[in-house]
């Protein structure tokens, strides 16, 4: 009897952990669902926060057209339309509840999807809560500001500058090597906040210039030495695009002559414009692209800033008597031979002249739009945008654009991307 008693509490034991494990696969499948459905509902959420973004990016030309213009897409439209893109990409995706959010500002940059759709057991217990994306819009990944050169950065002597602020430099300091002058970079590239520490530490602005209005934020400024190379670079720096900028700082040496750097605004080097961006009427992209090779300045630049000008509408006329696409004063535009300010095509030919000279003297994008907003003695007054709302604004909505522009011309990086 013993020996069957234990046979008999043997298979008790074998039955109840094949029990306990027909249990445990259950509880395993019904977690893998749960699973599953978790992964299907960040598949949506993904999805949507991308979809919403680009149907930013698509729509930027028109939350930054002209009001007067009948393309205008207002504030709460642009974010109402996305939001409406996401919704929809996420219903598509098997997601019911869901919630978009924008980062701060008219224009955000990011796009946030949270799907709360609950995913219970059939017992009723809950896998997991709700799922979030984040998407950012690559065309505004560099903060705008009032011409500190976001980068990138080529160095010599361990010292960052503008790309093509090196090249300039290199074929000086060569030219002194001939000459038996052998320069030094004491400093190059300075951040608004580098310059605010240095200012804090030396608050004399006829030495250290306050942050914000030092031009070394610039990329295209550089302290050279030693002091006996001071009259060689006073004789000859002009031979190479350098500039002495002040009288009594013998070792500050600024590019003026910009070979065609595309970080400021510049076409591609070698003369070829970069691409017409696709929200230009098909009747000004072959003038836009003529203007731009011409002038070496970049065909998204160009345009963005003649959508912002008058919605590229070749009769306006502004209240304060600006004309035609480019926006013209009657003054300003004589003396870049535009005889008719309303003949488009001539129009954009002397607004990219404008905008040559502007970067060549200025060597920055925002400085140079707000010299044409503003005029070019509100901007050298301070090397800096003007304190004034309207032209802020204008920058900041040009560069925007034309960042926009460059993005979703073909440059290669993705228009949205996922950070989350």
């Amino acid at each position: 009897m013993k020996a069957a008693e234990e046979d008999g509490q043997a298979l008790v034991l074998v039955v109840g952990a094949i029990a306990a494990l027909l249990v445990g696969a259950s509880g395993l499948g019904m977690l893998a669902r749960g699973l599953g459905a978790h992964a299907d509902h960040q598949r949506a959420a993904d999805l949507a926060a991308l979809a919403g973004a680009r149907a930013l990016v698509d729509a930027f030309p028109r939350a930054l057209a002209s009001p007067q213009s009948s393309r205008h897409l207002g504030a709460a439209a642009y974010l109402a339309l996305a939001r409406s893109v996401a919704q929809r990409t996420a219903a598509r995706n098997g997601a019911n509840q869901v919630a978009v959010r924008f980062a701060a500002g008219a224009l955000p940059d990011r796009v946030t999807v949270t799907v709360s759709d609950p995913i219970r057991l059939p017992g009723g217990g809950l896998v997991a809560g709700p799922v979030t994306a984040v998407a950012q819009l690559a065309p505004f990944a560099v903060p705008i500001g009032d011409g500190e050169y976001p980068g990138p950065y080529a160095y010599r002597q361990g010292k960052p500058m503008r790309p093509d602020t090196a090249l300039a430099f290199d074929r000086m300091a060569a030219a002194a090597r001939r000459s038996g002058v052998a320069l030094i970079v004491t400093s190059g590239y300075r951040s608004n906040a580098e310059q605010a520490r240095l200012f804090a530490a030396h608050p004399d602005p006829k030495w250290v210039a306050p942050p914000g209005r030092s031009l070394h934020r610039l990329g295209t400024e550089l302290d050279l030495g030693p002091p006996a190379a001071y009259s060689w670079l006073t004789a000859n720096s002009k031979r190479f695009g350098f500039i002495k900028r002040y009288s009594w700082e013998p070792w500050h040496f600024g590019l003026i002559a910009n070979p065609g750097s595309a970080s400021v605004g510049f076409a591609p080097p070698g003369g070829a414009a970069s691409a017409v961006p696709t929200f230009v009427p098909a009747v000004y992209r072959e003038p836009l692209r003529r203007a731009a090779s011409r002038w070496s300045v970049g065909a998204a630049l160009l345009a963005a800033q003649l959508q912002q000008e008058s919605g590229f509408n070749p009769r306006l006329v502004s209240s304060a008597g600006a004309q035609g696409i480019a926006q013209f004063m009657p003054g300003t535009g004589r003396s870049y031979g535009l005889s008719d300010p309303f003949d488009a095509a001539a129009a954009i030919n002397a607004q990219a002249h404008l905008m040559h000279d502007l970067l060549r003297r200025f060597a920055s994008v925002p400085l140079a739009l707000a010299a044409y907003n503003a005029g070019a003695a509100r901007v050298a007054a301070c090397w800096c945008v003007p304190p004034i709302t309207e032209t802020q604004s204008y920058v900041a909505r040009i560069v925007a654009i034309a960042r926009g522009a460059g993005v979703t011309a073909g440059s290669g990086e993705p228009p949205v991307r996922l950070i989350r």
